[in-house]
């Protein structure tokens, strides 16, 4: 998994929305719980932005240079398919930079 660490090298910003209590919001708390503190030890200036906002459906956001931004729909995605999904945003971060 060395894609982790290149999210400083591939994208501006990561941002993570999510429901803090609802059901399909539960693989994002997961994923969130899981993983946050791994990819913020390996890119400790990258800015990951965490927001909970009640009733919101969960997403997963990318910004690149130039402002351009990604997004992904999490709801009904399993913590594996969410790291999945991040994994494509940073590979597509780096094929924007080529």
């Amino acid at each position: 998994m060395a894609w982790r660490a290149q999210l400083s090298k591939n994208l501006k910003e990561l941002r993570i929305i999510f429901c803090q209590t609802s059901p399909a919001s539960s693989q994002t708390r997961a994923f969130v719980e899981g993983n946050y503190k791994d990819l913020k030890t390996l890119n400790p200036k990258f800015p990951i932005l965490i927001r909970e906002c009640r009733g919101v459906e969960p997403q997963l956001w990318a910004r690149y240079d130039m402002g351009v931004e990604r997004g992904v729909h999490l709801e009904g995605m399993t913590e594996a398919q969410i790291l999945k999904a991040v994994e494509d945003l940073v590979t597509a971060g780096a094929t924007r930079k080529a």
